[in-house]
């Protein structure tokens, strides 16, 4: 019998709120080892603060995450955050530290011999498209923000993580752009295999990068599937993403 995937992160029936004010309610969603999840939806829906729980931003107010089937508040919080990548929308770079430095720190918070960080410095740079030689000396501030994001994730990466989380990583560059860096993170995942839990409020994007699509609405996770999936469902706001679609894309039916 094939063995059945393994989980790699389980919300329990998680709630969070803030000041009285409901953000997620009774969550319930199980990620598998090696898929790349994407999380779609408007502004305050919920999806941000889903990502945030997994590496422990936030505690649920009720109910439980699961890491590896050990609830986060269980965990170290810095051996759960260092086994777990995080790239965001404004990359979050140390302005005086070289890219090589950006892309090395968790490698080298985690004692790695400097031989070893510089190793994988050129390794993560060459993965993301960067000429280590051009671009492992010069400062965020020289580069062009395709180029940040780049480094966001080679930095993301750097440590070998099994999880990796994205918070609209690609959402203020331009179309181009945004384009290429979406082509080549699904080209790293599919040869890397990490577990991607992606935040979008972009639904092209979601079909492009996500195996499923977990659709956020006022704190509820409303819809989890497939691409296919999603297209077929008649919830009202899988219908009002469905009609963002380029109908010379998916069809009559987007």
């Amino acid at each position: 019998m094939p063995q059945s995937p393994q989980i790699t992160v389980e919300f329990r029936d998680v709630s969070f709120e803030i000041n009285h004010r409901q953000l997620l309610s009774h969550l319930n969603l199980t990620i598998y080892q090696g898929e790349a999840i994407v999380l779609l939806g408007r502004s305050g829906s919920g999806k941000t603060t889903t990502l945030k729980l997994i590496n422990h931003l936030l505690i649920p107010t009720a109910g439980a995450v699961m890491v590896d089937d050990r609830s986060t508040t269980d965990w170290d919080i810095i051996k759960l955050r260092r086994r777990i990548g995080y790239a965001i929308q404004d990359i979050g770079l140390f302005p005086h530290f070289s890219v090589g430095k950006n892309v090395g720190l968790v490698p080298s918070l985690e004692k790695w011999q400097e031989q070893r960080i510089q190793v994988r410095v050129h390794e993560m740079l060459n993965l993301v498209g960067l000429d280590p030689e051009i671009f492992a000396q010069r400062y965020p501030h020289q580069l062009s923000g395709g180029q940040r994001q780049r480094v966001g994730i080679a930095r993301a990466l750097a440590a070998d993580p099994p999880i990796l989380l994205m918070d609209e990583p690609f959402g203020a560059l331009d179309p181009i752009t945004r384009l290429e860096l979406q082509q080549q993170f699904q080209y790293l995942q599919r040869q890397l295999g990490k577990t991607v839990v992606f935040v979008s409020h972009d639904i092209q994007e979601a079909f492009f990068l996500g195996t499923r699509i977990g659709l956020m609405y006022e704190g509820n996770l409303v819809l989890l599937g497939t691409k296919a999936e999603f297209l077929a469902s008649q919830h009202p706001e899988a219908q009002a993403f469905i009609a963002c679609l380029n109908p010379w894309q998916y069809g009559e039916q987007a």
